[in-house]
């Protein structure tokens, strides 16, 4: 019953969003289009549902060959590889807006766990590969709330690469279970609130004071 509502709830965000964040999007379709490599979208390869591979859309706010150039798939604070208008579109997360095709697809929902590359979902480990994609993928969820500043957290280790495989993705797999464990329609709720809340208080600790039983972050 959880799953039917929750589909009905995305279709309906998914569908008012859209409408509502069309003055946004289309200026910046044409920003893009017209600007740095004039690529307006960029297509990723995620693990989705039952692990199940799928597109996800975003739009485009880095160098075409950014996957083979410094750091890889991991993005640090002022990276050369993003494009000066694509700066603006991730610092605000606007970048994230065309995954509402994605929801409305079926693909993922408007919270879930956050859909990863293959390469990154393998760092997980196997009990939490088994799980963690019982459940569709969000455009939202609370590991995206917590890691808003991942760039910032990223940039201020010597070894970016092992911070991220021993540090950062730990805690990821800490916080995706617990949303596993607790999900339900107030959760989401919660979730979504918190992600309005953060974009307009980006440096915020609401979350921990929403839910008191987070996993404690250790760094």
């Amino acid at each position: 019953m959880y799953k039917f509502f929750k589909r009905l709830l995305d279709i309906f965000i998914a569908g008012i969003a859209l409408i509502l964040l069309s003055p946004i999007l289309i200026p910046v379709m044409l920003i893009l289009w017209l600007s740095g490599e004039h690529a307006v979208f960029y297509f990723q390869k995620r693990v989705g549902y039952k692990n199940k591979e799928f597109n996800i859309w975003k739009f485009a706010t880095m160098l075409k060959n950014s996957p083979n150039m410094g750091t890889g798939e991991i993005t640090l604070r002022n990276d050369p590889r993003v494009l000066p208008f694509g700066k603006f579109l991730r610092i605000t997360k606007i970048n994230e807006l065309p995954q509402i095709f994605n929801v409305l697809k079926g693909d993922m929902s408007i919270v879930g766990p956050r859909p990863l590359m293959p390469v990154s979902f393998n760092l997980y480990s196997d009990a939490v590969k088994a799980r963690i994609y019982d459940s569709k993928p969000g455009m939202t969820g609370i590991g995206s709330i917590i890691f808003r500043d991942e760039e910032r957290i990223i940039s201020l280790s010597d070894d970016p690469k092992k911070m991220y495989a021993q540090i950062v993705y730990p805690y990821k797999e800490k916080l995706e279970m617990w949303y596993l464990q607790k999900a339900s329609m107030l959760t989401d709720f919660k979730i979504i609130f918190l992600t309005a809340w953060s974009i307009i208080f980006p440096k915020n600790q609401m979350a921990h004071k929403l839910f008191k039983d987070l996993p404690v972050r250790n760094f």
